[in-house]
C-alpha cells in the first residue's frame, strides 16, 4: 500500500534518513536507518551495524527498538515507525526484526522509504500475520 508523503510523520522520515548515514555497512554497502515514535511521544533511531561474522550484525529496526527500551524501560511501545534505506527499492524488515517489533506493539504501520523515492506502508500484522500469542 502506498501512502502519500504528506500523511507520513516528517520528523520520523528526517530522523530515519539522518541515521541511515551513520550505518556501518562496509560489506554489503546496504545502509538502513530506522526511526520510531513511541506511544510516550519520544523519538528513537537506529542504524544497521554489520560485522564480518554476519550473524553478529544488528538491523536498524532492532537498534531503534533497543534504544527505546533502554530509555523508557519495559513499558516502551511503538506508535509509528519509518525505515529508510540507500537502496533503489524500499524494504521490509527481516523476520527477526518483525518479531522484535511485535513484542513492542501490534497496531502500527511500517513505512519504508528508499533513497530513490520509492515507498510503501503495511500494517505490522500484514508483514507478520501469525505472531506467537503474546500479551501486550
Amino acid at each position: 500500500m502506498m501512502t502519500s508523503m504528506s500523511s507520513i510523520n516528517s520528523e520520523l522520515v528526517r530522523f530515519a534518513k539522518s541515521v541511515c548515514k551513520n550505518a556501518y555497512a562496509p560489506y554489503s554497502k546496504f545502509a538502513v536507518g530506522c526511526a520510531i515514535l513511541s506511544e510516550n511521544g519520544h523519538y528513537y533511531s537506529g542504524a544497521n551495524v554489520e560485522n564480518l561474522s554476519f550473524g553478529l550484525t544488528i538491523c536498524a529496526e532492532r537498534a531503534a527498538v533497543f534504544n527505546g527500551v533502554s530509555k523508557e524501560g519495559p513499558s516502551f511501545r511503538i506508535k509509528e515507525l519509518v525505515v529508510y534505506t540507500n537502496s533503489e527499492m524500499p524494504i521490509t524488515p527481516c523476520g527477526a526484526c518483525l518479531q522484535v517489533l511485535r513484542e513492542f506493539g501490534s497496531n502500527f504501520k511500517v513505512i519504508s522509504i528508499s533513497e530513490s523515492g520509492g515507498q510503501f506502508d503495511h500494517a505490522l500484522g500484514e508483514l507478520l500475520p501469525f505472531p506467537p500469542d503474546i500479551q501486550l
